[in-house]
């Protein structure tokens, strides 16, 4: 089943402190321990998390995105509301301008509806106005190395605004990168290729025996930027979901035309940058390298929709040497059910939102000795 269907069909199912981001080895501690405390309460299907200054902004099923007060929670504004259905992504550049990207829409397989597979500029008080028809930019731009469904297929599912007013679109359906301008130009940034996986036992009798060898799509749901300017995208993996085989990709800014390739993962200007992730959604950049990385389902999305666990993950991704991935911590281990979106503010503070179907909040990771 393609990309923009499986997710498309799980949307359908929907009816801490600066100290987290310490130097690895203080983050190990055996006495380091953290949980999470909600920050806005009471919303229904949470999903896109992003800061600025000391404010905090969520997105919510219903297609609406807010501003409140990350120290208390206390709504300053609505910023604005895009076609609903599905909690659009988020971000909001150093400017303080926020942009909202809308997904898929509709019945999978079918034609996308008006305002889906779209990017929004919010202006408060005013209507949402629109950047980019991401989903018409996909139908020239098929993924040549497709391998479920329609190469045209766009599902755009992450977003990061970057400083020079540009934003950068990860589309699950495309499994691509796009960077997008004021005016709604678009070029593709890198192009992500399929994966050889094997097949986990316990998906039911029509999926492929279990320890069969098949490739499986990339499924790009995010993106962000780190600390060191580059342009860093996350996997959810596609069927068989096969848990441990997200990867992390790192881009050198301002490329076009890259491909990510899982068979020469450190060749060309995208380069693997982590590995062994299960159903990545969200990254978050922080300081000093940090990457938040925020996990729908721990057993995968796939099993979670057979009827597995719903409690996902969120992990401190460190830096290590030579451009790669260092050590890894989780945050609040156990108490998260499928989040949907993580943020760094500019003081190290972690947010995530959960769950991304019903009534869930957006929580702040605090940690505890």
């Amino acid at each position: 089943m393609g990309v923009r269907t499986r997710l498309a069909a799980v949307a359908a199912l929907a009816l801490a402190g600066s100290a987290l981001v310490a130097a690895p080895a203080e983050a190990g501690s055996t006495s380091y321990r953290t949980t999470v405390k909600p920050v806005v309460s009471g919303l229904d299907s949470a999903r896109g998390v992003a800061t600025f200054g000391g404010k905090i902004i969520y997105s919510v099923g219903d297609g609406s995105v807010y501003e409140a007060w990350a120290h208390n929670g206390k709504v300053i504004r609505k910023l604005g509301q895009v076609p609903g259905g599905f909690a659009p992504a988020i971000d909001t550049n150093k400017w303080g301008v926020t942009y909202a990207l809308t997904g898929a829409g509709g019945e999978p397989g079918a034609p996308l509806p008006p305002g889906s597979a779209t990017l929004y500029k919010l202006r408060p008080g005013k209507a949402p106005l629109k950047i980019a028809d991401i989903g018409k930019y996909q139908l020239k731009d098929p993924d040549p190395y497709n391998t479920e469904g329609p190469a045209t297929e766009s599902n755009p599912f992450g977003v990061a605004a970057l400083k020079d007013g540009t934003v950068l679109v990860a589309d699950a359906a495309g499994n691509d990168l796009l960077r997008v301008w004021p005016n709604g130009y678009i070029k593709t940034v890198a192009k992500l290729k399929p994966r050889t996986v094997t097949v986990p036992a316990g998906l039911g009798p029509e999926a492929p025996p279990a320890g069969a060898r098949i490739p499986a799509e990339a499924v790009a749901t995010s993106v962000t930027v780190g600390s060191d300017g580059y342009w860093y995208v996350g996997e959810l993996r596609g069927f068989p979901a096969t848990p441990k085989t997200s990867q992390i990709w790192r881009i050198k800014p301002g490329s076009y035309g890259a491909v990510c390739d899982p068979a020469n993962p450190y060749k060309g200007k995208c380069t693997r940058y982590a590995d062994g992730y299960t159903s990545i959604v969200d990254l978050a950049g922080g300081p000093a390298g940090t990457l938040a990385v925020a996990e729908l389902a721990k057993v995968s999305w796939l099993k979670w929709e057979l009827g597995g666990s719903p409690i996902g993950s969120l992990y401190l991704q460190f830096k290590g040497r030579h451009h790669k991935a260092g050590y890894k911590l989780e945050l609040a281990p156990g108490k998260l059910a499928l989040p949907g979106g993580t943020a760094i503010s500019s003081r190290g503070k972690v947010y995530v939102s959960s769950p991304v179907f019903g009534p869930g909040a957006v929580y702040q990771v605090v940690a505890k000795r």
